[in-house]
């Protein structure tokens, strides 16, 4: 879970809701909701990246599939 890799961030650590979402609705509900966070949007064939990091606390990462979010944008990623 979110809150166990980042337990010094306070407040909304996921977004379930905004799986399916299009990703300018689920950037500007991320950057509504938690304003001090770097949103990536970052496409479903770069998943596997290696150099992708692997956790830091004020990011969230936005898997995304010709704009559509297919994963639950989570605090850490």
């Amino acid at each position: 879970m979110a809150s166990d890799r980042c337990p010094n961030n306070v407040g909304k650590q996921a977004w379930p809701e905004l799986l399916g979402a299009q990703v300018a609705v689920a950037v500007a509900t991320i950057r509504r909701e938690k304003p001090n966070v770097i949103i990536n949007v970052r496409d479903e064939a770069t998943a596997n990246d290696p150099s992708l990091p692997a956790i830091f606390c004020d990011r969230i990462t936005v898997w995304v599939r010709q704009g559509i979010v297919t994963r639950v944008p989570v605090i850490g990623f």
